[in-house]
């Protein structure tokens, strides 16, 4: 059977409104992974005062067979928000959403802190609204909330 290993980090900076992203990776650096066969996802917590190495989950999947490995996964992920990784199927992506975590693929290997720095730009600028869902950030200047309204 599979084995996941959560690997946290201690730290004594905790970060307000913070939201959980882990990334498929090969060499704990880089997105580039495919969901299903990544064995390892790094966890960071991010929020709009920067980022922090929150752990690693190792999971080993290779003596599972079909939807086993995608369930697995997904559980093991539990408590992240966003997951990166290189490509991940229909099927699985559906049960990450279910899951409740957003899947977000990258276009080619991606290092993980440039996806962290440009997650904190974004932070800092005009998140989306289910960013701001996740960080518990109020939606104040967005021109849908009249459209609703009159609605």
């Amino acid at each position: 059977m599979g084995e996941s290993t959560k690997i946290t980090v201690e730290s004594t900076d905790k970060l307000q409104n913070s939201m959980k992203v882990a990334f498929a990776t090969k060499d704990l650096e880089t997105v580039n992974a495919h969901f299903g066969g990544a064995k390892e996802f790094v966890v960071y917590d991010v929020s709009r005062e920067g980022f922090s190495l929150n752990g690693v989950i190792k999971t080993d999947t290779s003596e599972m067979t079909g939807d086993d490995k995608t369930d697995f996964k997904v559980k093991a992920l539990d408590g992240v928000n966003i997951m990166y990784c290189e490509s991940i199927g229909g099927t699985a992506a559906a049960k990450v959403i279910r899951g409740g975590i957003s899947p977000m693929k990258v276009q080619e290997p991606k290092a993980i802190e440039e996806v962290l720095g440009e997650l904190v730009s974004m932070l800092n600028s005009n998140p989306p609204p289910w960013i701001k869902k996740i960080i518990h950030a109020e939606t104040v200047e967005d021109p849908r909330l009249a459209r609703w309204a009159a609605e």
